[in-house]
């Protein structure tokens, strides 16, 4: 190409216009879209018990799908009305294939209850959400929730908004209830009637008649749909032809299910809508679609309802992309200022153009790799950006020394390239291993960050060809010029720069250098024993190591767990309880600069208040503070089982610090042991919000048919179906009506369900038409039910989940609970078997692959070295760099005050790779001086002097490149700055102890050679 000035420019303008191009095109999103490993089973089961779920359906679930290929561990919940049954696939199945396997697997089921639901089988998936729109005011629930339905339906319209789901409400139903004195008058039972709507309220599709005219379509039109229709279905009818009307038996009314659901926003009800990004959709395109169609929505809401928006993600996607954009910038002008102070001008403009020829080339090909813009490709670009332009300096550094020579600029050009092209390609392949092992990291934390090695690869390979292809021509093809004014001043600093760093060389380092040649076996044992004295340090556990930084929420949230069974008004209790401790602390802290609004929802046994706070630059306390302080406000709650208060709601750090999962036959002995491992946790004073993961259940009426009751010819299924359907209710029709279900529910009337009364002067209707009381043919037992059962590869389990602050102190806790704790509980209650699950599972297993991803590498690189070197030996000398590039890092860490964490193994890996370029050239250097006669002393030492500068001037790009992420300290980047510290400090250590340390073990194998002669 150096002959050929315009095909270097013509793929250079493709790269830059085209990945211009391709950036308005590609998808922009917070964090990487994947798939998860995950295909759930989902039956509803209405009104049983949980052993009763787990008897009827999980039982017959595992069994069908457990021999199942693809398939690697299966989790099982049985809860009150309700199984899920969730299989974990094998990283290499084939999602699809398992999915339509488990399907006919449990289509195959015959032995589920007659009262079990359809069981509904998907593949998990991540739905991207954008905003939250709030619907409130004090009105009623049905008004609300028509509301909702209009305004998502208005919504659905809109072009750039695909779907919309219901938050917050409950599900319509309509509602018959009959009092048992109807049933006996007309001789009826509950069953009856159900049986008597359904075969009315049909919509039957009766084929075609075939015409001369033509084809008539026949149906059997007759649906009801609303509760005023249903009123109006007969029921009995006499010969006479009297009719007996639904209404007339029972009190029909369109209602909502019995569902411990309701939801507030600032005080005031609300019914929430999720809105979802779909496709290539963006998080900003959606949110402004929605705020602009909600201005006019709002102008027809019912007086008295008004909306909000939360949890905007479009928000949280501009400050976080403002940040690291800002980083970048920053960034970038540090290596611009690095190239231009040490550098010719020309030829500092010529390497730095290939940071934007790599990253802008790199938008063409990162779609076909299905990657977006977003944070984490993002600060994959900054990582690059230091370290892209290094085989540019090489190259172009080796260029302009031919050129000092004497050399035209097109023989400089040729000879610069071909001298540097074997080291500068096998560096580029080093980079690339090194980043490789991260693409295995296994889980949900190597779904998002495998997005990092595809940009880093992707950017080095075009840097590579255009470091020896592009830059190369043009700087053959530049004209000398006259001075130039403008340029005058940064010409005369960089001669002063120039000269000083000269100086450095001849005066300080080359004689340093000379000195430890001279005492290379002392200079080697002294920084050996460095590198001991910080591996035992770590081994000590001093450096504490944690999954993931925590990264502050705009969002701070409260679950509180109350006792299964608690009344709706102990719930709304602890809710206004923690609303209230909620504005006690903004009242003090600023107000409305501190929080946004305040999102409560009650849900089952549970109790959610979700606080939307100010951006971080604008409220005065940080999400931690504002957590730790309303922790204290709120106190103890009557009734609760456990609270848990987050800071880090969705960010990468979040969940709980400690989750030990106890897994036992006995759920007796299951509720023991965590009881007792919650009162061991207990005694650790930085261990907060311990949930002991068992609940009392609800109290149960177990009813077994006597002698008596058999006599009369009943059985047990009768009168379980009537004890059913006087209180759950016999579903009657379930039909669509509009864009929702809508059910037809018998039963007794509420209050009399809400009665223990009813129960104990329940009567029963026997097959001779006759009623007899239930207490007279079956025998009670009371007991307690369970609140739910847990199972994984078909044993019991309870998990112990806690948080630990400051969260570095988990490894701590670990430690005591892995000498004593857990042993003696297996040692107290036998067959009791643990693990821990959630972040120490995750980091366990990650931290093991990312340890194989590193052997590998390791040997990648060793293998990559030895080809261009042809030797077994100095590969070792060069990757030497390593282990003191993990001391740059933990050093690093240790000055920045952060912990170790998955993201700094990450960047170690990485490290691995850069770090033995500068080696690589070094060692390299040397070997040609040795073939042109040098002798190995003089021809080390001239490598040193020689390949100082570009050493250098390529380890102050990289580390400036990172440095602003490095000293980012807005809380949103936490969880990204510990990969920047281990690259950029680890680097610099490298660098400054391998010029020394090289040189010597470079000697060391020549004395060795001596030896062996």
């Amino acid at each position: 190409m150096l002959h050929n000035r315009v095909t270097p420019n013509l793929l250079m303008i493709i790269l830059l216009l085209g990945g211009f191009y391709m950036s308005s095109k590609i998808t922009r999103e917070v964090f990487p879209s994947f798939e998860l490993d995950y295909i759930s089973i989902r039956v509803p089961y209405p009104g049983a018990s949980p052993e009763e779920v787990e008897q009827g359906i999980i039982l017959a679930v595992e069994e069908s799908i457990q021999s199942l290929e693809g398939i690697h561990e299966i989790v099982a919940t049985a809860a009150e009305g309700s199984a899920l049954v969730r299989a974990e696939l094998e990283e290499d199945a084939k999602p699809q294939k398992v999915l339509q396997d488990i399907q006919q697997e449990v289509d195959r089921i015959t032995t589920f209850p007659d009262d079990a639901e359809d069981p509904i089988v998907s593949l998990d998936a991540i739905k991207r959400s954008v905003l939250q729109l709030n619907l409130f005011g004090d009105t009623t629930e049905r008004l609300l929730r028509d509301t909702a339905e209009r305004v998502r339906d208005r919504l659905l319209q809109q072009k750039s908004i695909t779907q919309v789901d219901i938050r917050g409400g409950r599900d319509y139903e309509i509602d018959v209830a009959v009092v048992p004195g109807m049933l006996r008058k007309y001789n009826l039972t509950l069953d009856d009637i159900s049986n008597a709507i359904g075969s009315h309220s049909v919509e039957i599709p009766g084929g075609k008649l075939e015409t001369g005219g033509g084809e008539i379509l026949l149906r059997v039109k007759n649906r009801s749909s609303w509760a005023s229709d249903f009123a109006r279905l007969p029921i009995l009818a006499s010969e006479t032809g009297a009719t007996v009307l639904l209404g007339e038996i029972g009190v029909v009314r369109e209602s909502f299910a019995d569902a411990t659901r309701s939801a507030t926003y600032n005080d005031k009800p609300c019914i929430q809508l999720d809105v979802f990004r779909v496709g290539d959709q963006t998080p900003t395109g959606v949110s402004e679609q929605v705020k602009t169609a909600m201005a006019e929505i709002a102008r027809d809401l019912p007086p008295g309802i008004d909306w909000a928006v939360s949890s905007d993600r479009s928000e949280i996607y501009k400050q976080r992309l403002e940040l690291l954009l800002k980083n970048a910038a920053i960034g970038l002008f540090l290596v611009l200022i690095l190239l231009g102070l040490f550098l010719e001008h020309r030829l500092a403009f010529w390497v730095t153009m290939g940071i934007p020829i790599s990253i802008l080339g790199s938008l063409l090909f990162l779609p076909f790799f299905d990657v977006s813009i977003n944070m984490i490709s993002m600060f994959a670009f900054i990582i690059s950006l230091g370290i892209v332009v290094d085989d540019a300096i090489i190259a172009g550094e080796n260029i302009y020394e031919y050129r000092q020579r004497g050399f035209s600029y097109v023989d400089a050009a040729l000879a610069g390239a071909k001298d540097v092209m074997v080291p500068i390609t096998f560096s580029i392949l080093t980079n690339i291993v090194a980043f490789l092992p991260m693409a295995f990291v296994p889980g949900v934390m190597g779904k998002v960050w495998r997005v990092i090695p595809l940009v880093v690869i992707t950017v080095f390979t075009i840097s590579w060809v255009e470091a020896l292809f592009i830059l190369p021509s043009h700087l053959a093809h530049s004209k000398k010029k006259g001075k130039s004014i403008l340029f005058a001043p940064i010409v005369r600093l960089q001669r002063g720069l120039s000269s000083r760093l000269h100086r450095f060389v001849k005066n300080r380092y080359t004689p340093g250098l000379r000195f430890s040649l001279r005492y290379r076996y002392i200079t080697a044992a002294a920084l050996a024993a460095v590198l001991i004295i910080t591996f035992s340090y770590v081994k000590s556990g001093r450096v504490r190591m944690i999954l993931s930084p925590r990264v502050e929420s705009d969002q701070a949230v409260v679950t509180a767990t109350m006792v299964v069974g608690s009344p709706l008004s102990a719930m709304e209790a602890a809710r206004d309880q923690l609303v209230d401790a909620l504005a006690e602390v903004a009242d003090s802290n600023g107000g409305d600069r501190l929080v946004q609004g305040v999102f409560a929802l009650i849900d089952g046994n549970s109790v959610l208040v979700n606080s939307y706070l100010q951006p971080p630059d604008i409220r005065p306390l940080t999400t931690a503070a504002v957590v730790r302080k309303w922790r204290e406000a709120t106190g103890g709650i009557v009734g609760a089982e456990s609270v848990r208060f987050e800071s880090d709601r969705g960010g990468p750090g979040h969940g709980a610090s400690v989750s030990v999962e106890l897994s036992h036959r006995d759920i007796a002995i299951l509720e023991q042991a965590s009881a007792m491992l919650a009162d061991n946790l207990q005694q650790f004073s930085s261990v907060k919000d311990i949930d002991d993961g068992y609940t009392p259940g609800k109290i149960q009426y177990n009813y077994k048919l006597n002698r008596w009751g058999e006599s009369l010819g009943l059985t047990s299924y009768d009168i379980g179906r009537q004890i059913r359907n006087a209180f759950q209710g016999g579903i009657a029709v379930r039909q669509q009506r509009g864009n929702n279900e809508v059910t037809v529910r018998v039963r007794y009337p509420e209050d009399m369900r809400q009665n223990e009364f009813t129960i104990e002067n329940f009567l029963v209707a026997t097959p001779a038409g006759t009623y007899v009381p239930l207490n007279e043919i079956a025998t009670l037992d009371k007991s307690r039910a369970y609140t739910s059962i847990t199972r994984r590869d078909g044993r019991r389990t309870v998990t112990v989940s806690a948080d630990v602050n400051p969260i570095g102190d988990s490894g701590i806790v670990m430690a005591e609970l892995n000498k004593t704790v857990l042993p003696g509980l297996a040692r107290t209650f036998p067959g009791l078997t643990y693990e821990y699950t959630g972040r120490q599972a995750q980091r366990t297993e990650s931290v093991g692959k990312l340890g194989e991803g590193f052997l590998f590498a390791l040997g990648a690189i060793y293998f990559l070295l030895a080809v261009p070197f042809r030797s077994y030996i100095q590969p070792v000398i060069v990757m030497i760099a390593i282990p003191f590039g993990i001391i740059g890092a933990i050093f690093g860490h240790m000055l920045m005050d952060y912990h170790l964490s998955l993201m700094s193994m990450m960047g170690i890996v990485a490290l691995s790779g850069v770090v033995v370029n500068d080696s690589l050239v070094l060692v390299d250097f040397a070997n040609k001086q040795i073939t042109r006669g040098a002798a190995p002393l003089e021809a080390i030492a001239s490598a040193g002097e020689r390949r100082f500068r570009p050493v250098m001037l390529t380890t102050l790009t990289t580390f400036g490149g990172l440095a602003p992420m490095i000293f980012e300290t807005s809380r949103q980047a936490r969880f990204m700055i510990p990969m920047a510290i281990s690259l950029g400090f680890g680097i610099v250590f490298a660098t400054l102890i391998t010029l020394i340390l090289v040189p010597c073990l470079y000697m060391i194998v020549e004395d060795l050679k001596k030896m062996g002669r």
